[in-house]
């Protein structure tokens, strides 16, 4: 299935997910004297809560931090064993670690920063546009859960109509799937118009 050794190729994996379990919201939060991020506003440990209780420093710190985890997984696969399928699959595995993190119960963030920073790694035009999209949404509804999910919602189609990789568009549709099902609690407020 892979140009590696299958137990080199299920470390790399599994590495990945590790790395992509590393709860950095957390971390920003407590270093900056707020505690625990989980206990105030959403509950959620991305760099969007941050943010909101820190301050803008914490929120771009966690934000970087969240999407390098992503480009770190996939960059030492890639550098151990240069396989594209290989590093889809590790950026794949860095995202689902970050919304389901060993070390928190399997309870993390939306994937979002990860998502998007990984989306990058397997195709940089196809990344750009997918933050472009999320950028345009947020300018016109100014609402962050909702640019997020228009962004991940277009971004697997147009992987595939522009690339005809069915690999890269596969892989953005599961990323997107992870993404969008991580927010269903928003997608709630926002058909009740009580999303913020």
């Amino acid at each position: 299935m892979f140009y590696c050794l299958p137990k080199l190729s299920f470390i790399l994996i599994f590495t990945s997910y590790l790395l992509g379990s590393i709860p950095f919201g957390i971390f920003v939060a407590k270093f900056m004297g707020h505690g625990d991020i989980r206990k105030h506003g959403s509950g959620n440990i991305g760099a969007t809560n941050v943010l909101r209780k820190t301050g803008k420093i914490g929120g771009i710190i966690t934000l970087v931090l969240d999407g390098g985890k992503g480009v770190l997984a996939m960059y030492l696969a890639s550098t151990i064993c240069p396989d594209y399928l290989l590093l889809i699959f590790c950026g794949v595995a860095s995202v689902v670690g970050h919304i389901f993190p060993i070390w928190l119960k399997f309870k993390g963030g939306k994937g979002v920063a990860t998502g998007l920073a990984v989306i990058a790694m397997m195709n940089y035009y196809i990344g750009i546009v997918a933050v472009a999209i999320w950028l345009i949404a947020f300018l016109i509804f100014r609402i962050s859960s909702l640019s997020a999910l228009i962004a991940f919602c277009v971004t697997p189609i147009f992987a595939y109509f522009t690339t005809y990789d069915p690999r890269l568009a596969i892989a953005c549709a599961i990323i997107s799937l992870l993404v969008i099902i991580r927010h269903k609690d928003n997608i709630k407020r926002l058909m009740e118009g009580k999303e913020g």
